[in-house]
């Protein structure tokens, strides 16, 4: 009469190992806004800070050079 105990839950994915692409989509979520919490807690776990904080770098550099691009259009048609 040894049988094996039932998990309660069924088995969680495997972790996926940290990507800068993932990082990314973490950092464009967040600039959005819209984002559920299960979700934020399973990509805190899933992502690497280091690559957090350089998607923000890039998405900032894209993000003032598209203002830049914009202005520049804007000012040109004067």
């Amino acid at each position: 009469m040894s049988e094996s105990p039932v998990p309660r839950h069924p088995p969680s994915e495997p972790a996926a190992a940290p990507s800068f692409l993932r990082s990314l989509k973490v950092v464009a979520w967040g600039l959005i806004g819209i984002r559920k919490a299960s979700a934020h807690q399973a990509d805190q776990a899933r992502t690497n800070v280091a690559h957090l904080v350089l998607a923000a770098f890039v998405i900032f550099l894209v993000f003032i050079g598209v203002l830049v691009g914009v202005v520049r259009w804007v000012t040109a048609g004067a």
